[in-house]
């Protein structure tokens, strides 16, 4: 006889501590589905690892710029084992945290087995068939292998792979010039490897305005990674004494690059081809994504899709965001929907960058009465003090709601800073209140209301 249960949770991405909690304490029984690491891409292979080997990597690169700030530090060490070992500690602790305080919610039944659909409320976990009123599918997406000749027969890293190295690379070639391109160049780049990264289009983070992209490679050029743009890899193959040689094209050139390792960081495919979608009738984009509504529910109105897999946020926040969306259209508690949702994230390389709501590129395309103001970080104090000053900050207004719409901040601090903007944004207010605003000194943010006296028309 197959188990029922009031709800099935597929995989325990970031929205899973977020509901599963109150659907315990609502009286629910629920039945979660993981076959890998509990905690999902962030815990395991993403935030977690990631930020702790970022914070790693700074260290190495202060204790060297140590004289910069009048300290004599001598030469500076990587010991590769203990970085990589105190990442290792973080994420695996953290995991098993999840799943141990999972399993001790009364109602809630862990099936270490990945999903599959039966039809649109049944569902196979390993040799079993589980049944539930209401389905949701947290999957999460991985990483997108593209077809490079010879690609198989060479030991190419992805996200996952890296994070379980036991030597520091010699040097690391990255095809890919996106965010977690970015963050793997620097970080390994400042534990004393060598870093080219090979991005195929013309600016790196192609996302982003064109100014953002020039700073931020500058930065990493200054640090001592190559950087090619323009740059499509063609044949992989193995070389002498183990190391991978990349043949690629540019403007016409061929090239070729030797390295000791290959990361391949292109992108990442959700993971809905995994759950036989079919034999439940749900739909999924041209790009594999599971279609949602305003409320994350797909066209089967009992199945909701939570996280990477719906291609509407791909970040550890907006997965937590979209559980908080579920829970109000399940539970009848509370009116947030997915449109209302204004876009932020943080780009991890040092210095950061923080972005919230429109970026000049979407501004100019709008058509709206958008100015801008900008300033660049070595016009801010708090930048000069620290000896950071690479960076700037850009501020748009709708001057015909007079809201904020957007901004961007490229430079210390920018991950933390960029948050004074979100919440404010969420009020509707006009600039003007927020000018008003008297933040300490000396801090990154205390200019940021000033810097909006600089507001001028995007497109006069």
């Amino acid at each position: 006889m197959q188990q029922k249960y009031d709800l099935i949770w597929i995989g325990t991405g970031q929205a899973t501590g977020t509901v599963v909690p109150k659907l315990v304490e609502s009286g629910k029984t629920v039945a979660i589905a993981e076959g890998g690491k509990v905690g999902g891409s962030c815990v395991n292979y993403g935030c977690t690892p990631t930020k702790t080997l970022v914070a790693s990597a700074r260290a190495a690169h202060m204790a060297r710029r140590g004289p910069d700030f009048g300290v004599e530090t001598g030469p500076v060490s990587i010991d590769f084992n203990k970085v990589m070992a105190r990442q290792n500690e973080i994420r695996n602790t953290t995991s098993q945290g999840l799943r141990d305080w999972l399993e001790s919610l009364e109602g809630v039944t862990i099936y270490p087995e990945y999903a599959s659909f039966e039809d649109k409320h049944t569902i196979r976990v390993g040799e079993q068939l589980i049944q539930g009123k209401t389905i949701i599918i947290n999957a999460g997406a991985r990483p997108r292998l593209i077809p490079i000749d010879g690609i198989e027969a060479v030991p190419w890293l992805d996200n996952v792979r890296l994070l379980n190295l036991s030597e520091l690379p010699d040097h690391l070639v990255i095809v890919g010039g996106s965010y977690i391109s970015l963050e793997f160049a620097q970080i390994f780049r400042r534990l004393g490897s060598r870093v080219t990264i090979l991005e195929a289009g013309p600016q790196l983070i192609f996302r982003e305005d064109h100014d953002i992209a020039a700073a931020i490679q500058e930065i990493l050029q200054d640090e001592g990674i190559k950087i090619y743009l323009n740059a499509k890899p063609e044949q992989v193959e193995e070389y002498q004494e183990k190391k991978i040689q990349i043949h690629f094209s540019q403007d016409g050139k061929e090239l070729d690059v030797t390295g000791s390792h290959l990361l391949l960081a292109v992108g990442r495919v959700p993971n809905s081809d995994t759950l036989n979608l079919e034999a439940a009738g749900v739909a999924v984009t041209d790009r594999g994504h599971i279609q949602v509504d305003e409320f994350l529910r797909t066209n089967q109105p009992h199945i909701y899709a939570l996280g990477d897999i719906n291609g509407e946020g791909a970040f550890t926040h907006t997965s937590v965001n979209d559980g908080e969306i579920f829970w109000d259209q399940y539970s009848g508690e509370g009116d947030r929907v997915l449109s209302t949702r204004i876009p932020t994230y943080a780009l991890y390389i040092d210095p950061p960058l923080g972005r919230v709501g429109m970026s000049e590129k979407e501004a100019r395309e709008s058509g709206q009465d958008i100015w801008m103001a900008t300033r660049a970080m070595e016009r801010i104090s708090r930048a000069r003090e620290k000896d950071e000053t690479s960076g700037m900050v850009k501020i748009l207004v709708d001057m015909g709601s007079e809201e904020i719409v957007g901004a961007a901040i490229l430079g210390v601090g920018g991950d933390e800073v960029i948050n004074t903007f979100t919440p404010f944004m969420y009020t509707g207010q006009s600039y003007q209140q927020f000018r008003k605003a008297v933040l300490p000194h000396p801090t990154v943010a205390e200019l940021l209301p000033w810097i909006l006296y600089d507001l001028q028309p995007l497109n006069s």
